[in-house]
């Protein structure tokens, strides 16, 4: 499988937004905090539909196609095409996450991967902007609690797709504080990278 290091290298040279190469990283870490939490409510390799390196892979890489030459029904397949002519490995599972975690590619979330990414990708969005409207701009000032609020809000953040996120209970079996706490504490993680 590609590495992590040739796969920064892939986005950074496609994906000139920094912010969306800091939301890639947000997922990424989200994509591994929740395969340690599902591996501890018993699922095995085969419930969770890869190993943990294959799930943070897809969050680093899900929007590694995020550019002006990719058009939406495209974007999260992309990337696939353009690591696999550049002679890297993408296994089958992972681009079948990524391509599922844009609606609009019409490709259904079918695994517990499938659906953890499809439902991150919203989440970690809503996380960044709870940070940014504290005072201090800082995800260590942050708490479940206020992001649990701020979702609850509908007129706070209007892009966050609030109905997909609402999914972790049926799709993965987590409430939605426990869904939040996982995701706010992977990003508190990694918050040099994130720049919060």
């Amino acid at each position: 499988m590609i590495s992590r290091e040739e796969a920064i290298n892939l986005i950074e040279k496609k994906v000139t937004n920094k912010n969306i190469i800091k939301h890639m990283f947000a997922l990424e870490a989200f994509m591994g905090a929740i395969w340690e939490e599902l591996k501890k409510k018993g699922k095995t390799i085969k419930d969770l539909g890869g190993i943990k390196e294959e799930w943070k892979m897809v969050g680093l890489l899900h929007d590694g196609d995020y550019c002006e030459e990719v058009p939406n029904e495209k974007q999260g397949i992309q990337i696939s095409k353009w690591a696999k002519e550049r002679g890297f490995e993408i296994p089958e599972n992972v681009s079948h996450a990524m391509a599922s975690h844009n609606f609009a590619t019409k490709v259904k979330p079918e695994s517990l991967m499938d659906w953890s990414a499809f439902i991150g990708d919203s989440l970690t969005g809503l996380v960044v902007a709870s940070t940014l409207v504290l005072p201090s701009k800082k995800l260590s000032d942050l708490t479940t609690g206020s992001v649990l609020k701020k979702f609850k809000s509908s007129s706070f953040a209007k892009g966050t797709r609030r109905q997909d996120i609402i999914l972790c209970k049926d799709k993965l079996g987590f409430s939605l504080e426990e869904f939040i706490e996982i995701c706010l504490k992977a990003m508190q993680g990694i918050s040099t990278d994130l720049g919060l």
